[in-house]
């Protein structure tokens, strides 16, 4: 047998990995040839040091296929995998908030001379002006809370949203926030429907060119042919994975009737809500290695899917506004480690909203300093729907 053993099949390498040019990315593969046999990758020998193995291959391609081989005398044994190239990678994030409706629903009924004098696009159009961050909003097609429908959002402002386009984009995220996970046992055709009624309207009262495709849609969690169909209507990346998992955050009732946002930060915090507390239901409900890669590395593509998985950085309505830098630098330093630099942050728009019954009073400055602190750290805003998770080298 053989197994490449530094890099996962799906990794996505760049100039912290090996050694770049403008023809490739040179890098060490490693590995291990359970009968100590010579290993040949790519056609390269590799030097061997008892069953260890190690070679040196260019990486050419945007996606690159990696064989080891070796001829043993009980058979010939080989391991392919696919790797990625990130081509001139820089450091770089995106920021998605999700579940727009009352924006819309405000914006209706007050009618404004700008959408940009309502306060939220405003706190919005001010974080990007300090630190030129591009936002993604995902829209709901219904408010749950106040009975609106988008359908109703004027298009008065259409020409505005034109103008800001390069850094204010809205996408489908589901038709309300009620049912959660409304797409686990949903048919294709269901979510396409729902999808076409936010993509329509997004296209009415903005413009196509403010519309881009989802990279996630309402909690996460979609039933195959959902992922399908996400992927075929023009999704590139979704977090973490497609797959129904267990998840955390607030709970139904919480959300519903206003629970203790402390409590729910603290359990977000530790994992208490949404992590098994022992390795048999860790096992069963879980893909540990899968989940412990992300964890560390954050970001992989899965070739067979053709979409990239990215796992968020944190979310601001979960992390206190003193606990979001000391976050932050937990996470650089992983990207210190693990060489990654492609970062994701995320929120959801109602947090803002004084009448919403989990209203956080410091949202917005929670906002500005996730975006700041990413910025001071030396990353560029980017939407991850574009290139391999924001970076276009190769579509220049």
């Amino acid at each position: 047998m053989i197994e490449i053993t530094n890099f996962r099949q799906g990794a996505i390498l760049n100039h912290n990995h090996g050694i770049e040019t403008p023809d490739c990315l040179r890098v060490t593969i490693e590995g291990l040839s359970d009968y100590g046999t010579p290993v040949e990758v790519n056609g390269i020998p590799a030097v061997m040091d008892g069953r260890n193995f190690s070679a040196e291959i260019p990486l050419t391609r945007k996606i690159n296929t990696v064989t080891a081989q070796t001829i043993t005398p009980y058979g010939n044994f080989s391991q392919e995998l696919t790797l990625v190239w990130d081509k001139k990678s820089f450091k770089r994030y995106n920021f998605y908030i999700d579940d727009h409706i009352f924006v819309f629903t405000d914006l209706a009924r007050q009618r404004p001379k700008s959408a940009f004098d309502h306060f939220y696009f405003k706190g919005l159009k001010d974080i990007h002006d300090k630190y030129g961050t591009k936002f993604t909003c995902n829209c709901f097609y219904h408010n749950a809370h106040d009975e609106f429908l988008l359908k109703d959002m004027p298009d008065i402002w259409k020409s505005e949203f034109q103008d800001n386009a390069d850094w204010l984009k809205f996408s489908f995220h589901s038709y309300s926030e009620f049912p959660d996970r409304p797409y686990a046992e949903a048919s294709a055709e269901e979510f396409g429907k729902d999808w076409d009624l936010v993509q329509n309207e997004i296209y009415r009262f903005a413009g196509e060119e403010c519309y881009i495709a989802p990279v996630v849609i309402h909690w996460a969690n979609i039933h195959p042919v959902c992922t399908q169909e996400m992927i075929r209507r023009g999704t590139t990346c979704y977090p973490s994975t497609t797959r129904l998992r267990v998840m955390g955050g607030p709970s139904l009732a919480d959300r519903q009737k206003g629970g203790n946002m402390t409590a729910v930060q603290q359990r977000s915090a530790t994992g208490a809500d949404r992590t098994p507390q022992n390795i048999g239901l860790d096992l069963h409900y879980g893909f540990i290695e899968e989940r412990s890669y992300l964890n560390n590395h954050r970001n992989c593509y899965d070739p067979l899917l053709n979409l990239y998985f990215f796992l968020g950085g944190m979310c601001g309505n979960l992390v206190p506004l003193e606990e979001i830098e000391p976050r932050a630098k937990q996470i650089f330093e992983l990207s210190a480690k693990y060489k990654f630099e492609a970062f994701n942050l995320a929120t959801h728009e109602q947090y803002t909203f004084p009448y919403y019954p989990n209203y956080l009073p410091d949202h917005m400055e929670r906002l500005d300093k996730m975006a700041r602190i990413y910025t001071e750290f030396g990353c560029k805003p980017v939407f991850f729907t574009e290139g391999i998770l924001g970076n276009t080298a190769w579509d220049k």
